[in-house]
């Protein structure tokens, strides 16, 4: 099944990452690209519009970012939002002034001048604004049709089909965002509502059969829904000649590996192979403390489990991973900071055997919830809070070892069963308890203790860029708390992080 592309060029900010949510909300498939992309290569791309993203910086900064202009004459419908906004003004003759004031939050704006953008919405309506620089004077040719208190809000040139937003119609804040992102993708640029979860499924199976052909496949299943879904895929492109293989680390949650044999051996009768190798992973995570080398370790030793497992199976040379798009974000593209190399994208060994197959690997989290549900696979399994791939190594600050897997793990189970009990595991993104290879002073039963401390990390999110820490009911933590202290030998305190995302991360390492 075809489907219409629309180009989201990053500025290097996370807007890039939330409009290309938003795009393919409105069942429109986006991909993000570089700024230094060429227009030549944009167009190679046959996309059906391009949109131009904010930024942290300037338009008058030097070394601030630009885009080639010749895009501007490719006859391809073309949205700036924000920076974008000012630098599409810029090229094209006109004014963007450092005012001195400028603009950040909820802002009424009035619609000036019909336009496609604002077609059958209000002609006053509040948008989130975030910018210092204005544009004071639109380019030729060009015309302001909508204005607020302090900048030109937006413009456009229909015959061009060029158009910018100085305001951020991708944010929730601008109630009217998501309509205005329809109006300029159905309406401009021509996009077809097409992109769904089972033309996901369709376009990946084409292009599994056409990279794997009859060969032997393998997918290392963590029984996580990525990995689930990602196997499903495959399995549905090439049938008998996949084989997975669910690696027991040691470092998995309490019954994990129990649930994972069960539900793909018995309820899927897939073929699978089940490597116990805890020890394996314990032994290469002695005295190590740094969490990259961490990642880096487990990476390179489940590569080298699943290398040993493709030459009993005929050397098979394709592996298939349930990488996602905020693996490849965090772990560093050429416009994106590395924050932390997930184990299966910067931890990888470059001296590995296989060639990969990742089937997620543009998707969100919650894009790859719907195709598994499309699928149908079940609800325990699709629903399934997120699990770091180094499992609860990077849950323990500080040296991993067999004692403080055993202390987390039995903390780890309690807090997910609290959030069970009262019904609130469904609506946090990340529930878990995360152990500080330190010591501190307590009291129990009138005698000094001196144990670990656990931290109870709770969030809510939609994808995983960006995270809020959850408002837990205070009894709830109190009875996690109370449960912790009693039930697991070691622990002496109970704290609860209400650390965002950003600065914190969701994960401690």
């Amino acid at each position: 099944m075809s489907f219409d592309t629309v180009l989201v060029v990053d500025f290097g900010a996370q807007y890039a990452q939330l409009i290309a949510r938003r795009v393919r909300e409105a069942h429109v498939y986006s991909e993000i690209v570089p700024h230094t992309m060429s227009a030549a290569e944009m167009m190679a791309k046959r996309p059906a519009a391009v949109i131009l993203s904010g930024g942290p910086k300037s338009v008058h900064v030097e070394g601030a970012p630009v885009i080639d202009p010749a895009l501007y004459d490719s006859g391809t419908a073309v949205l700036g939002i924000c920076y974008g906004a000012q630098l599409l003004a810029r090229q094209l003759g006109g004014e963007v002034s450092r005012t001195g004031q400028g603009e950040y939050g909820r802002t009424a704006m009035t619609v000036t001048d019909s336009s496609v953008l604002f077609a059958d919405l209000p002609l006053t309506q509040d948008v989130w604004m975030s910018h210092f620089d204005s544009i004071s004077a639109a380019p030729p040719g060009f015309r302001v049709v909508a204005t607020t208190p302090g900048a030109a809000a937006a413009l456009e040139h229909p015959e061009r089909r060029l158009y910018g937003l100085q305001f951020h119609p991708e944010v929730a804040h601008t109630a009217r965002g998501q309509e205005i992102l329809k109006h300029f993708l159905y309406d401009v640029a021509g996009c077809r509502p097409s992109w769904t979860m089972t033309s996901v499924i369709e376009q990946q199976v084409d292009a599994i059969r056409a990279q794997v052909g009859d060969e032997k496949v393998i997918c290392g299943l963590s029984g996580g829904v990525d990995s689930a879904v990602a196997a499903a895929i495959v399995h549905k492109a090439v049938g008998d000649n996949l084989t997975c293989v669910f690696v027991d680390t040691g470092l998995m949650r309490a019954g994990e590996a129990e649930q994972v044999e069960d539900t793909f051996r018995r309820q899927f009768h897939v073929d699978l192979v089940h490597v116990k190798a805890a020890d394996r992973f314990v032994e290469a995570l002695d005295d190590v403390v740094d969490p990259e080398r961490k990642r880096k370790i487990i990476g390179e030793t489940f590569i080298r489990v699943f290398e040993e497992v493709a030459r009993d199976l005929q050397d098979a040379r394709f592996l298939v991973q349930g990488t996602l798009y905020p693996d490849i974000i965090e772990s560093g593209t050429k416009d994106a900071a590395r924050i932390k190399s997930h184990h299966n994208v910067g931890g990888l060994p470059e001296d590995m055997d296989f060639e990969l197959v990742e089937p997620l690997r543009n998707l969100f989290k919650d894009e790859v919830r719907a195709v598994g549900e499309e699928l149908g696979l079940p609800e325990e399994i699709v629903w399934r809070q997120p699990f770091p791939g180094p499992g609860l190594a990077v849950r323990i600050v500080g040296t991993v070892t067999p004692e403080r897997l055993e202390i987390l793990r039995l903390a780890d189970a309690i807090v997910l069963q609290e959030m069970r009990r009262v019904g609130l595991e469904r609506e946090v993104w990340q529930s878990f308890a995360v152990l500080i290879a330190v010591r501190t002073v307590g009291v129990m039963g009138d005698e000094r203790t001196y144990a670990y401390p656990i931290v109870i990390r709770a969030v809510t999110s939609d994808d995983a860029m960006t995270a809020d820490w959850a408002r837990v009911p205070y009894d709830v933590l109190e009875r996690m708390s109370s449960r912790i202290i009693n039930e697991v030998p070691g622990v002496n305190r109970v704290a609860f992080d209400i650390t965002s995302k950003p600065p914190g991360t969701i994960e401690w390492e």
